[in-house]
């Protein structure tokens, strides 16, 4: 498939130019999420076929396959795709603004840092699970401030804010070490099924605010991506093209921030997606830029294809989907780096 641009003109007179590829690849990783969701509501200790979900969802299953779908599964479906999603754009973000295919939330610190707000929770409060999830998104939000705030000089650049994130993720690991040598055996337990990341047990009350937080974030996110897109090629020239920098990077750095410490706090911190999801989704678009639809996609179908591998290879309850997730994308990132390599850029 080549990629080609074409203007497309809108009913103001409006003339934009459309990427055909990308936003092929953006339509197909679309399905593709859909379409392995509802193989994923069908499967489980009571499999349902994909044509009788499909009819469920239109309302037109029997009382049993209508609990199944809506009550039991489709919440965890839902609260997959939003957690991929986010995950797969705040990555884009944080690649794009620090310039860096290793600047994403797994090595600058905020899933430690969610995981820090968490274990406060669990370990010092013994909180419940909403008490928990508030932490873990306070936590990412302190720690993405912070490492903004030190990476600071005269504007935040792309390798020192890298460089800052390792340091602060170094420190708030040890942190998050300490808390569980305080704890008891059951905050333990409990403490380390949630570092692990799953998608069991979820519910509506997962799915609203992070439906309502992507409903708000998504149209601000690619709203500024003209501007983001802009930066990638340094902030002298952005400034000459009429970016307001500093403005647009806090911003999205803001952004992003929320999108990861929101879906670290629905599902625990799920590792690589918002590391894999950009980088994937740029190879297949070969488009430049930050593709933020294609990375946002990316992370759905990753995520809910991830869940359904570990029910279908070890059960509904034995395998969390972090550690799928954790195992595909760090056989990626070495593979990435043993190709970086050969090809000299490293």
């Amino acid at each position: 498939m080549k990629t080609t641009n074409r203007a497309v003109r809108t009913p103001g007179g409006l003339s934009v130019r459309l990427d055909v590829r990308a936003f092929t690849v953006v339509l197909l990783l679309l399905v593709a999420a859909l379409a392995a969701s509802v193989v994923l509501i069908g499967t489980g200790d009571f499999p349902i076929p994909a044509a009788d979900v499909l009819r469920t969802l239109f309302g037109e299953g029997n009382a049993g396959q209508e609990f199944i779908v809506n009550e039991l599964r489709l919440p965890r479906v839902l609260v997959g795709l939003l957690v991929g999603a986010s995950l797969g754009l705040g990555g884009a973000l944080f690649q794009s603004i620090s310039r860096n295919p290793l600047g994403s939330p797994d090595v600058l610190g905020l899933g430690q840092g969610a995981t820090a707000g968490a274990l406060t929770m669990i370990v010092l409060f013994s909180g419940s699970a909403n008490q928990v999830a508030l932490g873990a998104l306070v936590g990412g939000l302190v720690t993405g401030l912070a490492i903004y705030v030190l990476a600071w000089k005269r504007g935040v650049h792309g390798y020192r804010l890298v460089l800052v994130g390792i340091g602060v993720s170094a420190i708030v690991t040890a942190v998050n070490g300490y808390l569980l040598t305080k704890s008891d055996i059951v905050d333990a337990a409990r403490a380390v099924v949630w570092m692990t990341g799953s998608l069991d047990g979820r519910d509506w009350a997962q799915v609203w605010p992070l439906l309502g937080l992507c409903a708000v974030l998504v149209p601000l996110v690619l709203s500024n991506a003209r501007g983001l897109r802009m930066m990638e090629m340094g902030d002298d020239v952005s400034y000459a093209l009429g970016v307001r920098v500093e403005r647009v990077r806090l911003l999205l750095m803001v952004a992003a921030v929320l999108l990861t410490a929101s879906a670290t706090a629905a599902a625990g911190p799920v590792s690589f997606v918002a590391l894999t999801a950009p980088q994937l989704a740029r190879r297949l678009t070969r488009a430049p830029g930050p593709n933020l639809p294609a990375s946002l996609c990316m992370g759905a179908a990753l995520l809910v294809v991830a869940d359904w591998l570990s029910q279908r290879a070890f059960g509904a309850e034995q395998l969390p989907v972090g550690v799928v997730t954790g195992v595909l994308g760090g056989a990626y990132l070495l593979w990435l780096l043993v190709t970086e390599r050969k090809a000299g850029r490293i």
